[in-house]
């Protein structure tokens, strides 16, 4: 089997990759929209097309609760069933095992859990979480994981950095789609020992990539980047190194920086919903005064769709009203705010000059 992802270049610790899956190359950095429900919410494939978006991520667990990954199967894979061209990596479900605390309960063989959507008593393990996404038909499936909250105790963090290796190697034997890339999650909290030493046991088995996970739970920013300046240079160099769930601009190009190559994070979308415009060096609130009179776009001189087109005033109407076209709106300016920052921190890479363009956005204090 051919090596699927290649370093093309270096800044420092930074890379830009290419990472070839089932349905298409990936070049990275690269950031994934997430579409938790088969939906970058508000948006069409055809709208994530137009923003040339290659890669998605899809939830496990809700996919699995409804509408189910075999009815998924037998229409053709989440790819068919979403109409969805292009690259897809699904998570394992590990994450919906910290956020729903009072609906679970976990032990050494997985997790036991009332669904959300009725109640109903539900069984997630390795195994299962990985047939789940193999069944979806997913590009990269995500190992299944215990993610412990940021003020755990370190005993908390050990044991569930030796559960999520039992888990981890218990994934690895299962059979994937097709194709299907399977990477591992890193845990430890935000102690830097612990750290490593998971980084050790996960980087040793026969994953194609390697992530960070349980971050952005709750520990301050400066906690995050910590870790992850000094974690992430030690992540496998031949594999694609994924940063999840993280963050603000700010964030990404501090991953960037240290050599993270793939995120995702709802923030782009939700903000939009929420009135919080992504602009050069901060955000703008579209629900503050000062836009209902203003002719200008959210941004001078982006070249999104929204801002061709629409005035900061018509988009706080919208807002203000709560019309069903400012999601979509909004939605494609932050998440075009995203691609292009991540974009244009790779062609610094490149050029030889990432410490640069985090001055020019505007976020030095991610340089």
């Amino acid at each position: 089997m051919s090596v699927p992802f290649v370093v093309q270049a270096r800044c420092g610790d930074a890379r830009a990759g290419l990472l070839q899956t089932n349905h298409g190359p990936v070049e990275t950095p690269v950031f994934m929209p997430v579409g938790t429900q088969a939906t970058v919410k508000s948006l069409a494939s055809g709208d994530l097309e137009a923003l040339e978006v290659r890669i998605v991520l899809a939830n496990t667990y809700h996919l699995a609760m409804r509408p189910g990954a075999r009815l998924v199967r037998d229409l053709g894979g989440l790819h068919a069933f979403m109409a969805w061209p292009r690259a897809i990596l699904t998570d394992s479900g590990g994450y919906q095992v910290f956020s729903q605390k009072g609906r679970r309960k976990i032990d050494d063989d997985g997790v036991t859990f009332h669904s959300h959507v009725d109640g109903s008593p539900q069984r997630l393990t390795p195994e299962s979480a990985m047939a789940i996404q193999a069944d979806l038909g997913s590009d990269i499936a995500m190992a299944f994981d215990e993610c412990p909250p940021s003020d755990a105790s370190r005993d908390v963090l050990c044991r569930a950095m030796e559960r999520t290796t039992r888990w981890a190697r218990r994934c690895v034997a299962t059979t994937p789609a097709p194709g299907q890339l399977r990477f591992g999650i890193v845990q430890g909290g935000a102690d830097l020992g612990l750290r490593a030493e998971h980084l050790a046991e996960i980087a040793g088995l026969s994953f194609d990539g390697v992530a960070l996970g349980g971050l952005s739970v709750g520990e301050p920013p400066e906690t995050m980047h910590a870790v992850v300046r000094e974690i992430a240079p030690r992540m496998p160099a031949e594999l694609p190194r994924y940063l999840m769930g993280v963050g603000t601009p700010a964030d990404l190009l501090v991953a960037i920086s240290s050599g993270i190559d793939m995120f995702d994070c709802v923030m782009p979308t939700r903000a939009a919903r929420n009135g919080r415009l992504f602009v050069r060096g901060g955000h703008i609130n579209i629900a503050n005064a000062v836009h209902c009179i203003a002719a200008l776009p959210i941004e001078e001189g982006c070249p999104c769709e929204t801002c061709r087109r629409y005035s900061r005033a018509y988009l706080a109407h919208l807002f203000r009203v709560k019309e069903i076209l400012y999601y979509r709106l909004a939605t494609l300016h932050n998440l075009h705010h995203y691609l292009a920052l991540v974009r244009g921190a790779r062609r610094a890479i490149v050029e030889g000059r990432l410490p640069e363009y985090v001055v020019e956005r505007g976020l030095a204090g991610a340089a």
